[in-house]
């Protein structure tokens, strides 16, 4: 949905699905950037939910040579058994790449990005992924009906695969759960770089993901936000550009005025712990030493939606602009306001402005010593 060159020639490309053929428009896109000057590039793939694997094997093409082994998938019959290399001359084999991802990678997206982790070809930057190394083929079914049959598991090029659920050995009350770091297998990259199997793909550089405030996740639920945004456009024509786009201190006023007036109420989570604590210091007798500390922690943990609007005014600005820059601007706007401040796009373009660490981290351990 959005491509685009950074500051210091930094080109990137946002790729949202492996649905349909993205890799044509992916093509198109990076060649575009290539001819406006970007001399690195930043591949966005969180929040991608995968896809079609052909085409995350046709994207990894353009950047790796012809016949690698991409991906292969292994199943209890021969016929859901495959392999699948690099078949056409790639794009660019020299231009740095880093890759963005999160828990809400998965899929198509583990298999681009862990196969250019395994051929140590890019960076991947941010968080854990989901860990999807399951395929499904449709079956039809009478009535216009469909039926995803899981045939295989894929492995990538360092023979990892990344499934994080086992399925196969099953609690007593029949669920299931992730699989323990303590049982990941170590792969290596084709440079020696260790990875590990059993747990998504776990990037190069890992990027703390800060928490967003509790009131916003009411804010958002109980259509606030929303009904502000739709305020805002009835009295707004038009606004800037989604890069020079501000909520201004009057709108957020504004916007406060709004939530006091729908007699907005959330949960407090400290308020929850604190009664919680309360109810077992009285189990274990030691709440007739405590009483007057814990009136004077209710005193300063008591419900001021003022203070908590002014507290966490910045994440809940962000979520109002971006609600409003989509009205306009729609998924494009969305993107290039979310990409303002964030803390993975950063590290990223970090590591491609150090050549020096770029190499380093892509290297055998051997030659990091």
């Amino acid at each position: 949905p959005y491509a685009d060159v950074l500051d210091n020639q930094v080109g990137y490309i946002n790729l949202s699905t492996f649905s349909g053929h993205p890799s044509k428009d992916f093509k198109k896109a990076f060649l575009d950037l290539k001819k406006k000057g970007a001399t690195s590039l930043v591949i966005d793939l969180r929040n991608n939910g995968g896809g079609l694997l052909d085409e995350a094997v046709e994207i990894a093409n353009y950047f790796l040579p012809r016949g690698k082994v991409i991906v292969t998938t292994k199943g209890k019959i021969k016929q859901a058994s495959n392999t699948y290399k690099t078949l056409r001359e790639p794009l660019d084999l020299d231009i740095p790449i880093a890759v963005l991802v999160n828990s809400a990678t998965a899929s198509a997206s583990e298999i681009l990005s862990g196969s250019l982790q395994d051929l140590d070809r890019a960076v991947v930057v941010g968080n854990r992924t989901f860990g999807k190394g399951l395929v499904q083929v449709p079956r039809s079914l009478p009535y216009g009906g469909m039926m995803k049959v899981t045939t295989s598991k894929y492995y990538i090029p360092s023979g990892r695969c990344v499934q994080a659920i086992d399925y196969k050995h099953r609690n007593e009350d029949g669920s299931v759960g992730a699989i323990p770091d303590s049982l990941t297998k170590v792969f290596h990259t084709a440079a020696g770089r260790e990875v590990r199997d059993g747990g998504g793909v776990m990037p190069d550089v890992v990027v703390k993901q800060e928490k967003l405030p509790n009131i916003l996740f009411y804010l958002v639920r109980d259509n606030l936000i929303f009904d502000y945004a739709t305020q805002y456009c009835l009295h707004h024509p038009e606004i800037a550009a989604p890069e020079k786009f501000e909520l201004t201190e009057t709108d957020y006023s504004d916007f406060k005025a709004l939530v006091k007036k729908a007699d907005f109420k959330y949960d407090q989570q400290s308020e929850k712990i604190l009664k919680t604590l309360k109810e077992a210091a009285k189990f274990e007798g030691y709440m007739e030493d405590a009483t007057k500390e814990f009136e004077a922690l209710e005193k300063k943990l008591s419900h001021d939606l003022e203070r908590d609007l002014d507290y966490f005014s910045g994440d809940i600005k962000k979520m109002i602009a971006s609600e409003i820059i989509k009205r306009y601007y729609y998924q494009r706007g969305n993107i290039i306001q979310q990409l303002k401040d964030d803390d993975d796009l950063k590290e990223a373009v970090k590591v491609l402005n150090d050549p020096a660490k770029y190499k380093e981290m892509l290297s055998a351990p051997a030659a990091k010593k």
